[in-house]
């Protein structure tokens, strides 16, 4: 890093750590004046305390700090948001670089509503507001590029209930947020860029160094899809694995396709559909008929 110059590594890391969440941080200052912009440096660190973490990086051009890092070292609060994609526009239009003094909100459009527990207002159109107390600000550097960590505990948490599916959990579809790579580019967290990996059981899956040869060294099976046939808890014995290729939902999903189609191309569309049990299934089964 030493061997590049800032503007160039900046941009490296930028590019390269993507996508990147948005804290959307609303403040104000000594006499109350409200402020509000965008970081992408962000990320929450624990939920008990309940701790998200921005930073205010020092402008690389010109060596400055921004609003928001002196409005929190002087009232030390700040309205952490979500940026969800309808408002996204508006959000890249409040990081102009304003004058000190500037009200955000109003240049932006959008409309502040009270906070119950700190001093800044929350920004209405978002769907998720996390009110904080700043506990402590940590300066990496005196330089350009530096980053000034907040380091921030959540009192209040409000969410809107257009985001929250029939469990009360929140629907990633509903809230389309969106999130920061490189240059211009932004990431939308919806339709086919959503996607669910089921997580490993507690004791964990059996591994790909576990599958058989065959499969762990095919030259069309993917590292993803071995992933997925490592995940499995346990791998089916043999028996089983001819009672499912036998089953009327397998036999059913060969009937739909094209019988020059190889194993591993079918093992690969089941796959896609999260079936891993039954890929393994049909990959042994004609594994073993071939021996």
């Amino acid at each position: 890093p030493k061997d590049l110059p800032v503007p160039k590594l900046h941009g490296l890391m930028l590019g390269g750590v993507a996508p990147r969440p948005i804290a959307f941080a609303s403040t104000v200052d000594r006499d109350g004046n409200p402020n509000l912009s965008p970081y992408s440096f962000f990320n929450v660190f624990g939920s008990n305390p309940p701790l998200a973490i921005f930073s205010p990086a020092r402008r690389v051009r010109d060596n400055t700090t921004k609003d928001t890092l002196r409005n929190a070292q002087e009232t030390g609060e700040v309205v952490i948001h979500t940026v969800s994609y309808d408002m996204v526009q508006q959000v890249s239009l409040s990081s102009g670089e304003y004058a000190s003094g500037i009200n955000e909100f109003i240049k932006a459009g959008f409309s502040p509503v009270p906070s119950l527990k700190v001093a800044p207002p929350r920004v209405k159109e978002s769907p998720f507001h996390m009110e904080c107390k700043v506990r402590e600000i940590i300066q990496t550097g005196s330089s350009g590029g530096a980053g000034n960590l907040i380091i921030c505990e959540v009192v209040l948490i409000h969410i809107h209930s257009r985001v929250l599916d029939a469990k009360e959990a929140i629907d990633p579809f509903k809230l389309d947020a969106v999130a920061r790579a490189g240059g211009n580019w932004y990431v939308r967290a919806q339709g086919e860029a959503l996607f669910e990996v089921p997580k490993p059981t507690g004791k964990g899956g059996v591994g790909i160094d576990a599958l058989p040869d065959p499969i762990k060294n095919s030259k069309l099976l993917s590292g993803n899809d071995l992933g997925q046939l490592g995940n499995l808890p346990e791998l089916p014995t043999m028996d089983r694995c001819r009672d499912m290729y036998q089953s009327p939902a397998l036999q059913s999903f060969l009937a739909e396709h094209d019988k020059n189609l190889s194993a591993e191309h079918l093992a690969k569309v089941l796959l896609e559909q999260q079936q891993a049990q039954e890929a393994f299934a049909l990959l042994m089964v004609h594994t073993n008929s071939k021996l």
